[in-house]
């Protein structure tokens, strides 16, 4: 009897407290995954550096790269076909700008406030005269708003 009484009297692993800790960990990293405030640029778009204080918003995104213009990450145009057009308003890029305007106004009223914004990704080559093209189709299709991404720096 005195031995099956020493057996009985093992203490095994206490699980509840581990499950406890896992529990809020996994539940603290599902909450910040999705907290994301940098934008990371495309690998094909090398931006200009600058000194900027105020964090990125979520908006409409025009990509322009030495060969094309993006809307949302679709391809509108070719660049070299609006480089050689004489027209200072892109019509593809005025038309997908206008239809990506109403998807938004269709999902929420929040988001009226927020779809007269666009932001502008361009690599840092792209010469002036295309993104005043690109930028006088983002007005003309009704954002009021135009953000040029940059790099950001440190102070000196």
């Amino acid at each position: 009897m005195a031995r099956a009484s020493k057996r009985s009297t093992n203490a095994g692993l206490n699980l509840v407290s581990l499950m406890d800790v896992f529990t809020i960990l996994v539940f603290f990293l599902l909450v910040n995954s999705g907290s994301s405030d940098v934008m990371e640029p495309p690998k094909n778009i090398q931006l200009p550096d600058s000194m900027v204080e105020t964090k990125p918003r979520e908006t409409v995104i025009v990509m322009v790269t030495p060969d094309e213009i993006l809307v949302q990450g679709e391809p509108v145009v070719s660049t070299s076909d609006v480089i050689n057009s004489k027209s200072a308003v892109i019509e593809p890029i005025k038309q997908r700008l206008i239809l990506q305007r109403k998807k938004i106004l269709g999902i929420s009223t929040q988001a009226v406030s927020q779809s007269q914004e666009v932001t502008v990704l361009a690599q840092r080559t792209v010469p002036f005269h295309l993104m005043k093209k690109v930028m006088a189709s983002c007005t003309s299709a009704g954002y009021q708003k135009i953000s040029l991404a940059v790099i950001q720096t440190a102070k000196k």
